[in-house]
């Protein structure tokens, strides 16, 4: 899974000409006056629709113009309040298409540190970083902003930094101008910390930020202390994957969705997931674990010497995983319960009738269990070379058709799942389900 990139070139080269543009315009006054209002309300409105401001403006000043002798033209400069979502510096050129920068653009300190050339007055912009709340909303993220800042423009969308309350932050992508209809997309500030992208998160340090990592331990009640936090990534669909490493050799990785811890994985469970744990000796941490399934699987009836595993999603208060086996060619999967539940172990032919299907185990290997029931059954004849799942039948049990190595016809097995056992069987000379190669 690989994390989802914006367009950081291109907002990074806006970014550098924002402030320009800005910095074009006249020097604001001590106060709005009621003439600046009056004229704003009477111009800006067409203006900002023009340039794709689709609200309703609530409030409005002329801020003033700015002439170019020597090209002949000039600028208007107004800020505008909107009914939801941000506010709006509007920048409109004589003959040209006018453009908007938010408050939170507007308001970002120059780059040497100086004031905004042209901040946001209005009282209804007064704090701009809480009019992102539905730009957020949309985005799909929690957050409470502390502090926002603007990064840039490219032709179509517009990027923002917003440090959260707790410690996240993220990189807001959203449409250009920055309007609650447009789209909008969050990046984890982490996932810059940890790359070579030339955009960094800069409300806060990387530090703060994986300090949030805490809480997700707390949250998911695993008894770590943690010694040791990494941001693992984000997948395409927007989950974020975290590292705790615990002072007490244990770690974790926890999948999160809108700030809540919705997955945990043990590192010994985490091999496969993004490059597994990296803070943690996972390897000790599997064998540990192999050795306790290899107990487990025995206590359950199955001799297995456990030599990899890999994880089921599993119910609450069970544990599946997949078993290759060192001392035997068949495989399985065990489904082991807490103390006060049995724990079951389905070979690997016959786990399909519980609903798993293993992948360390060749087919070849697992079609035993098959031949060992016929026997059971009186079918000594046969020995099974594939197998097929018919069908449940209407009082729960389960038909699996089965070949045989000597090509002749086979037949079909019917399974009661809990406890697993054979319970009938009947040839496919006599029945029509039969479908596999040579029993029809």
């Amino acid at each position: 899974m690989r994390p989802i990139g914006i367009g950081l070139a291109a907002a990074l080269v806006i970014a550098a000409l924002t402030p320009a543009i800005v910095n074009s315009a006249p020097k604001k006054g001590p106060d709005v006056t009621e003439a600046a209002r009056k004229q704003g309300m009477a111009e800006a409105p067409a203006i900002a629709q023009a340039a794709g401001i689709s609200c309703q403006v609530t409030d409005a000043r002329f801020v003033g113009k700015s002439e170019d002798k020597k090209a002949k033209t000039s600028t208007s400069f107004y800020e505008i309040d909107c009914d939801q979502g941000v506010g709006f510096i509007l920048q409109a050129p004589s003959g040209a298409k006018p453009g908007a920068f938010t408050c939170v653009e507007a308001n970002t300190p120059q780059p040497d540190g100086k004031p905004s050339a042209l901040p946001c007055m209005l009282p209804g912009n007064a704090d701009p970083k809480a009019d992102l709340a539905p730009l957020l909303a949309k985005a799909g993220v929690t957050c409470t902003p502390e502090a926002a800042r603007g990064i840039g423009q490219s032709a179509t969308n517009t990027y923002l930094e917003v440090a959260c309350q707790g410690g996240v932050g993220y990189v807001l992508q959203t449409s250009a101008p920055a309007v609650v209809t447009g789209s909008a997309t969050a990046t984890d500030c982490l996932l810059y910390d940890s790359s070579e992208s030339n955009i960094k998160c800069t409300l806060k340090d990387k530090a703060s930020r994986l300090a949030v990592i805490d809480a997700y331990v707390a949250s998911a009640n695993v008894g770590c202390s943690v010694k040791d936090r990494r941001f693992v990534g984000m997948s395409s669909s927007g989950s974020g994957y975290y590292e705790a490493a615990c002072t007490d050799g244990k770690g974790y990785i926890f999948k999160v969705d809108k700030a809540q811890v919705s997955q945990t994985y043990p590192c010994e469970k985490a091999q496969s997931l993004l490059g597994g744990c990296t803070l943690t000796d996972a390897r000790e941490a599997e064998t540990a674990q192999a050795g306790l399934y290899t107990k487990l699987s025995k206590a359950a009836g199955f001799d297995c010497q456990v030599s990899k595993y890999a994880p089921f999603p599993s119910p609450a208060g069970k544990d599946v995983v997949e078993m290759a086996c060192s001392n035997r060619a068949d495989g399985a999967v065990g489904v082991f319960a807490g103390p006060n539940d049995k724990s079951v172990v389905y070979d690997c032919g016959r786990a399909i009738l519980a609903g798993y299907r293993c992948s360390f185990t060749k087919p070849a290997d697992s079609m035993g269990a098959f031949t060992a029931d016929l026997k059971k059954l009186g079918k000594d004849s046969c020995t099974v070379s594939a197998n097929r799942v018919v069908g449940k039948t209407a009082k729960g049990t389960t038909y699996v058709e089965v070949a045989c190595s000597d090509g002749l016809k086979g037949y079909v097995l019917e399974y009661t799942t809990e406890p697993l056992n054979a319970i009938g069987v009947v040839g496919c000379a006599f029945t029509k389900d039969c479908k596999l190669p040579g029993n029809v």
